[in-house]
């Protein structure tokens, strides 16, 4: 699935933005710096598909990237920090409350948790909006890179039981590197066991 060509199709920053739902749709969602653009880009294999920046909060859309008309990929804004007025901050995590609620073409949101940090208190809540609304989610630990492996293994264990009475957890975890690639095949095999139709 992923050797085919991945554009990008547009931003959202209201509903009336957001494409039609005739086709499957992923969504990234994380903490601000988490490693989203720089996952996004690792699974399409490009290195500047989805702009990164070194200020936290700079997504501040809904990004849909198109997977050669087969499949969307959709960058959800940061959450837990941004430089922008609160009314705007506001704005933006109402679109995303409304997307995750009422899209349903979609698969799965794939929730980002830096390996470094683990679980932040906005995580939980961000875990919680998500079994409410019963929106499939897997977790994705990001820059595992710059742990050792047996710290890799705590946080996996530790992950695994904080979701672990999670009702819309996926329980699989998948540890990833962007700067290394590790985990990005078995990311891009998890979501393209979702869409069986377009092959892997």
């Amino acid at each position: 699935m992923f050797s085919r060509p991945v554009t990008f199709l547009r931003g959202a920053v209201k509903l009336d933005d957001l494409p039609p739902t005739d086709l499957p749709e992923v969504a990234f969602a994380g903490r601000s710096n988490v490693g989203k653009s720089s996952l996004i880009n690792a699974l399409a294999r490009q290195k500047q598909l989805a702009r990164a920046s070194g200020e936290p909060g700079r997504t501040r859309e809904l990004n849909f990237f198109d997977l050669d008309g087969k499949i969307r990929l959709v960058d959800l804004p940061g959450y837990g920090f941004a430089k922008a007025p609160k009314k705007e901050a506001e704005r933006w995590t109402r679109l995303t409350q409304n997307f995750l609620k009422g899209r349903p073409n979609l698969k799965r949101v794939y929730l980002l948790i830096d390996s470094r940090h683990g679980f932040k208190a906005n995580d939980d809540a961000v875990m919680k909006e998500f079994d409410v609304a019963a929106v499939s989610y897997q977790i994705v630990l990001t820059k595992t890179d710059k742990l050792k492996p047996a710290e890799i293994e705590k946080c996996l264990a530790g992950v695994a039981a904080k979701i672990s009475r999670r009702p819309a957890a996926f329980p699989d975890i998948i540890a990833t590197s962007s700067a290394k690639g590790d985990g990005i095949a078995e990311l891009r095999g998890a979501i393209a066991v979702l869409t069986p139709e377009f092959g892997s």
